[in-house]
Parts: C-alpha cells; sequence; structure tokens
C-alpha cells in the first residue's frame, strides 16, 4: 500500500479561535489558552513549500522535538503539555518574539554562500579571512533572522532588533544566554550519538512574564547534522560533509535550478525522490534518537488525529 502524505488540515476543535496554516505546520488557537500544533507531511525549501507532501516526516518532527523540549526543560520551560498523536503537540499559548535566534557552530550552508561571496560579517557578527566550507568556528556565533509570516525570513543584527524594539534589550540578553545553552546541551545529545549539531534555530515566546521556548528544536527541518567520525577526514579534502539535514533537499533543487527566486519553476519530485526523502527523515530520527522508528497507521490520518486531540482536549475539562 502506497504510504500518504498528510499535507492539508482543516479541523474545529472545542473553543477553537483560529488555525494559522504554516509553511509545514497548521496551528489551532484554542481559547487563547493552548496551541494544537500538527506537523504536517509538508516541506518546505528556500521559504518555498514543495508541491508534495513526504510520509511520515511529520512523525519524525513531532517526535523529535518532544524528546529535545522534555531534555532541556532545565535550561528553559517551554510551550509542551502533552503529544496525544504522533504528529501533534498541545501546549501553552504564548506571544512569539518576532525573530528567530539562529546558532551556527560551522561555516556551512547560507553562511558559506554569503562568505564565498566576499561578505565577512553575518547578521553583525565578524567572520574572519581564510575559512573553508564546513570549518568549525572557534564559538558558535548567534544570527539572528525575522520572523515572516510570509516571504523570506530577514538577516538582522542584534543592534537593530534593539534598535527597532523587536525585543528590549533585557529580554534579547536572556534569548542569547538561553539559545548558547540549549546550543551546547544538543552539541553533547548529538556527540552522544556519534553526530555534530552544526546550526540550529530557535524560537521563543513570553507568557506571564515568563520567557517560554516554543516551536519544534533540534529536528531536521530546524538543524543541521554532520557524521562525527567522517567530519575530519572529509573537511581535510575539501569534500562534502555526510549530513542528516534537510540540506540535501536543497542541494537537489539546487542541482535542477532551483532557489526559490522568482519566475523558477519547483522541478518534479518523482515517486523515488519523495521515498528517498522520506527515508532520510526516517534514518535521522534513528540516529538521534538511538531508536527504531515506529511508523504509524497512515490508513486515515485525519480521523485518528482529530479523536487523539479531541480526546486530549475533553479529558481536560
Amino acid at each position: 500500500m502506497k504510504e500518504e502524505a498528510l499535507v492539508h488540515t482543516e479541523f474545529v476543535f472545542p473553543k477553537q479561535k483560529s488555525v494559522y496554516h504554516g509553511k509545514v505546520r497548521d496551528v489551532y488557537n484554542i481559547d487563547d489558552k493552548q496551541l494544537v500544533m500538527i506537523a504536517t507531511d509538508r516541506i518546505s525549501a528556500f521559504d518555498v513549500v514543495l508541491p508534495r507532501g513526504i510520509p511520515y516526516k511529520g512523525q519524525v518532527l513531532n517526535q523529535i522535538a518532544c524528546k529535545f523540549l522534555d531534555a532541556t526543560r532545565d535550561i528553559v520551560p517551554n510551550w509542551k503539555e502533552a503529544s496525544p498523536d504522533p504528529m501533534v503537540t498541545v501546549g501553552q499559548y504564548c506571544d512569539a518574539f518576532p525573530v528567530e535566534m539562529i546558532v551556527r557552530g560551522y561555516l556551512t550552508g547560507s553562511s558559506w554562500r554569503t562568505y564565498k561571496k566576499g561578505i565577512r560579517e553575518i547578521c553583525g557578527v565578524p567572520v574572519p579571512d581564510g575559512l573553508k566550507e564546513h570549518q568549525r568556528f572557534p564559538q558558535p556565533i548567534l544570527t539572528p533572522t525575522t520572523k515572516a509570516t510570509e516571504g523570506h525570513d530577514e538577516d538582522i543584527s542584534r543592534e537593530e532588533i534593539i534598535r527597532q524594539g523587536l525585543v528590549s534589550e533585557k529580554d534579547y540578553k536572556q534569548l542569547e544566554e538561553i539559545s548558547l545553552s540549549l546550543f551546547e546541551r544538543g552539541t553533547r545529545m548529538a556527540a552522544e550519538k556519534g553526530l555534530i549539531l552544526v546550526d540550529t534555530k530557535y524560537e521563543f515566546g513570553k507568557h506571564d512574564g515568563q520567557i517560554y521556548l516554543i516551536d519544534e528544536i533540534h529536528t531536521p527541518d530546524s538543524s543541521r547534522y554532520f557524521y562525527a567520525d567522517e567530519y575530519e577526514a572529509r573537511f581535510e579534502k575539501g569534500e562534502p560533509q555526510k549530513q542528516l539535514s534537510k540540506e540535501f533537499v536543497r542541494e537537489w533543487l539546487m542541482e535542477k535550478g532551483f532557489q526559490g527566486l522568482s519566475g523558477q519553476q519547483v522541478p518534479v519530485m518523482t515517486d523515488e525522490f519523495v521515498d528517498s526523502v522520506s527515508n532520510r527523515y526516517i534514518e535521522l530520527y534513528e540516529k538521534v534518537t538511538g531508536e527504531s522508528f515506529e511508523k504509524s497507521d497512515s490508513s486515515d490520518v485525519l480521523t485518528r488525529i482529530e479523536r487523539n486531540v479531541n480526546a486530549y482536549l475533553s479529558g481536560q475539562r
């Protein structure tokens, strides 16, 4: 039986006030008190949602995020209350900060593409001459972006965030400290599994004056991982790193002449390509968590999610 991907939801839950369809997640606001976040099987690259979904991708993202949220509660409170379905997290409604905190440990991906153009400053952070692709920074750097509701996120400096009043200086200092602590924890957890956490993004919000970690954390959509045992040899030879991340999807698109620019067409996604992406996500789950991936029943996902979420919400009353 061919696996079906979940690419759209349109539920009506009790006390639902609104729904937001993001690039990958559908987020339901329950009475301004809780959020029901459904990790669909949609996949985006270059800020464009691709035309086909990836079976089990949503389950992979949701379950990895839940594990890391649970493993970092001692660093910062987070929004998660429960995961009543393999593709769903229910949690505390927070007022989100309009920036994403990106921590980079290595000169890779978009930061390398910027560096290659001769630019020696990333989001206000100076970067020295003479670095090579995938080179480790002496210390992880913070390169924030604005959080666009649609279109492209934009690089922005710490000073500009504070100057524009997007985040107060006091809160921003806390976000910096928390982000670096989370990255350190993620780096250590990845190393235990033979991986290198290369870079990642964190999103934060506030509830009752308290900063909360929100959304996903350390998933293949928000993070990039290298294989630790091959890193040095590949780096010395100038070879591409073996990655567990969404970067291979971006590379496939670039090979086909697509970078999300105006007028460009998304290349055809064959069944073979979709299956290969699904398998890579499952591989990442098993590598990052050290556990076997249990495929959920995908025969009627919408009914399953609706039943599980309604049972959880009604059980709280």
